[in-house]
């Protein structure tokens, strides 16, 4: 509960050590704290009203807002998470001395007790967020946490989000009397502008529609990428006819349900863009109601989460991988033997068919086919099981300072040589100033080798296949490309599965990628696709420097 000393009404009090770990928990933050500041008269009670949403609102032990201003003086109040309610624990000389030394003019921490302004033993950590008023350093939040790990990126971003809106309230309320003379029209689109410059700051899509399904709110991250718009091409439009490239039943019904239900509903989707590369969002709709408890209007949030869907996928990979490689070492061998039997067997069978042992009559030609049946398929899983071998045995192999440059050129010459595919052309782009790799050369070249092949086996009807590298950052880069069919969207999250193959029975075992994925991976490399249906495929193989 509020203390009574603390003349809060309208804020919302968050369980102490509650998280805003999202963006609609985020969002409505910042909202609850705008809706409390809008009734607050005084630069005393803003400061009460910050400290105190902030403190419950971020899980830290301790809050100020402290605001030194010319007609009222210093301005200072302190929450603690200790005594649940206002406190006595500010520094304000340091705090003054401090202003009058040109503090910095962004946000900054401290992890040095000698230089907190809060004086409580229970954090170890202050982050502190200065307020600007009319373009000067005025005064600051101040936040203290047990420790640094506590004060995430996302805390930090919501804090300094907070503290716009703090200088914004404390500059209206010290200029309360000239504000009287001010219209309410003009405070309204002052607090307006300032709220969309606070869901700007936010990292993430928002929008937002009215019953009429017309888009009243459109933030800045809305704007940017591939599939942005600019604000004033959509504002007052129907979002049906801005979002055309999206199935307009599906997006119908999922704008009805939140005003019917009135609950928040999360959808993945994938979209991909027009290099091929897939990305992954958490779309959240968020219903906005009014007092009387009725939906008004339906919040869009979208988050981008392909890095967490990528890590995911990974470690299933990862999962996989491990689990075959433990089949591998157990039963491989032991599947080997029979399969050397009934090779020789037929071997053995077919050379007495041809020294005419069984006679010259039909049943001899049938024999003759059964048996190469019997050879073949014997072959063929001989050839599942050695690739089943590959994930059992340790690559630790050979590994030295690598030309990547002459590992491409052999592996383009090596797969010319191999009149795989008809009308096929292949392009060598490699710089022969690339720095040096530490790795397996055989184990690299088989993984390129198994890509160039697997691009040749998708362009039927013939097309380009390029090699290229290139270097970024600390990594080098190796882009095998072709011009292909492509990969099914709902494809590209299996295909380094072992055994998952696309290609007609008898013609793929499905673990040629899986293999190249566990050569990359030793290497402590990564291996990434991007795909378009109908215009071809690009693997990028990402290879540490040697040290």
């Amino acid at each position: 509960m509020l203390s009574k000393e603390n003349p809060t009404k309208g804020a919302e009090r968050f369980p102490p050590g509650t998280r805003v770990s999202d963006a609609s928990s985020g969002l409505k933050f910042i909202s609850e704290l705008g809706r409390s500041l809008l009734f607050t008269v005084h630069p005393k009670k803003v400061a009460n009203v910050v400290a105190n949403t902030i403190l419950s609102g971020v899980g830290a032990e301790a809050c100020a807002v402290a605001v030194k201003l010319q007609h009222i003086g210093l301005v200072c109040s302190s929450y603690s998470s200790v005594e649940d309610g206002p406190c006595d624990q500010f520094h304000k000389e340091r705090f003054s001395r401090w202003l009058s030394l040109l503090p910095p003019q962004v946000s900054f921490h401290t992890e040095n007790a000698d230089e907190f302004f809060l004086n409580s033993e229970e954090h170890s950590f202050e982050y502190i967020a200065p307020i600007h008023i009319e373009g000067e350093v005025k005064g600051a939040i101040i936040v203290g946490f047990a420790n640094a790990d506590e004060c995430t990126r996302e805390i930090r971003q919501l804090i300094d989000a907070a503290t716009q809106l703090t200088a914004m309230s404390i500059n209206l309320t010290s200029h309360y009397e000239a504000a009287l003379n001010t219209s309410i029209i003009e405070a309204k689109e002052e607090h307006r502008k300032f709220t969309e410059a606070v869901l700007d700051t936010l990292p993430v899509s928002l929008y937002v529609i009215d019953r009429d399904f017309n888009i009243v709110m459109w933030n800045r991250h809305r704007e940017i990428g591939i599939q942005g718009m600019p604000r004033d091409e959509v504002i007052g439009r129907n979002v049906f006819q801005v979002l055309s490239k999206y199935p307009r039943g599906r997006l119908s019904q999922e704008f009805e349900r939140a005003f019917k239900t009135g609950k928040i509903e999360r959808i993945e989707q994938q979209t991909t863009d027009d290099e091929g590369a897939t990305k992954h969002w958490l779309v959240s709709k968020v219903p906005m109601k009014d007092e009387r408890g009725v939906v008004t209007h339906v919040i869009t949030v979208g988050e981008d989460i392909t890095m967490r869907v990528e890590a995911i996928h990974a470690v299933g990979r990862a999962e996989k991988l491990a689990a075959v490689g433990r089949l591998a070492s157990g039963v491989v061998h032991e599947i080997n033997n029979p399969l050397a039997t009934i090779s020789a067997c037929a071997e053995v069978l077919e050379s007495r068919v041809d020294e005419g042992v069984f006679g010259t009559s039909g049943d001899v030609e049938d024999l003759r086919e059964y048996l190469g049946l019997i050879h073949s398929e014997a072959f063929r899983c001989k050839s599942i099981t050695n690739g089943l071998l590959d994930f059992s045995r340790v690559r630790t192999g050979n590994r030295v300072a690598v030309n990547l440059s002459e590992v491409i050129r052999s592996s383009a010459n090596l797969v010319s040589h191999q009149k795989r595919g008809d009308n096929i052309e292949i392009i060598v782009e490699v710089d022969d100033h690339l720095p040096l790799i530490k790795a397996d050369e055989g184990q690299i070249q088989q993984a390129v080798i198994a890509l160039a092949t697997n691009a040749i086996d998708a362009m039927p009807d013939g097309g380009s296949l390029t090699f290229r590298t290139n270097a970024n950052g600390r990594r080098l880069i190796i882009e095998i490309e072709d011009t292909g069919v492509g990969i099914p969207v709902e494809d590209m999250s299996r295909i380094f599965e072992p055994f998952f193959t696309t290609k007609e029975v008898g013609k793929g075992t499905g673990l040629g990628l899986a293999v190249c994925y566990g050569i990359i991976t030793d290497h402590g490399g990564r291996l990434n696709v991007r795909s378009n249906l109908g215009k071809g495929t690009t693997f990028s193989i990402f290879l540490p420097l040697a040290h």
